[in-house]
């Protein structure tokens, strides 16, 4: 630990930089991220969120760009706090609505329904931290694509086929 209780970063990147090059790729960011359940954090996550901070998009973060996403990590993780209201470590279905619709997003039942599908990894009913951050990422990624084709904001676009491939593949995950 650093001064102030704040973790020493250095620290924690000079221990999951295995190879010494300086910089952490998704598997060795991994091992720097705890989910809050003594389980390997999301590699999915991991993979989205060395794509979102690396610069040169050669697969991996410096330290500086580490230091950015630790910080987005923990932003990330009081947000998740404020929503986890009994503390379980874990957020269910009724939470993730509370969370979504507080972030503005209107979302039918049946879309609760396939985001519950899609991100709850042990079936349990509920969403661990590291999914929740990558349905997140996910989320807002997409809304920002589709709002650059919404030019008149009605919530409708008209695209062609290959457009919307593009959209999807272009997206930084």
């Amino acid at each position: 630990m650093a001064y102030g209780g704040q973790p020493d970063l250095a620290s924690i990147f000079r221990n999951v930089d295995r190879d010494n090059s300086g910089q952490i790729s998704s598997e060795e960011l991994q091992k720097a991220l705890s989910n809050g359940t003594w389980t390997p954090f999301n590699p999915e996550t991991c993979r989205i969120m060395i794509g979102m901070f690396d610069s040169n998009g050669d697969g991996a973060i410096n330290f500086g760009e580490f230091q950015a996403l630790w910080k987005y990590v923990n932003d990330w993780t009081q947000c998740f706090r404020s929503f986890d209201r009994d503390n379980s470590g874990n957020i269910d279905r009724s939470e993730l609505k509370q969370a979504l619709t507080q972030f503005g997003y209107r979302l039918s039942e049946g879309f609760y329904n396939l985001l519950m599908q899609k991100f709850d990894r042990t079936h349990s009913g509920t969403i661990y931290f590291d999914d929740f951050v990558q349905l997140c990422v996910v989320l807002q990624t997409l809304t920002a694509s589709f709002r650059d084709k919404d030019t008149d904001r009605d919530g409708v676009i008209t695209v062609q086929y290959e457009e919307f491939l593009n959209m999807v593949f272009q997206i930084k995950m």
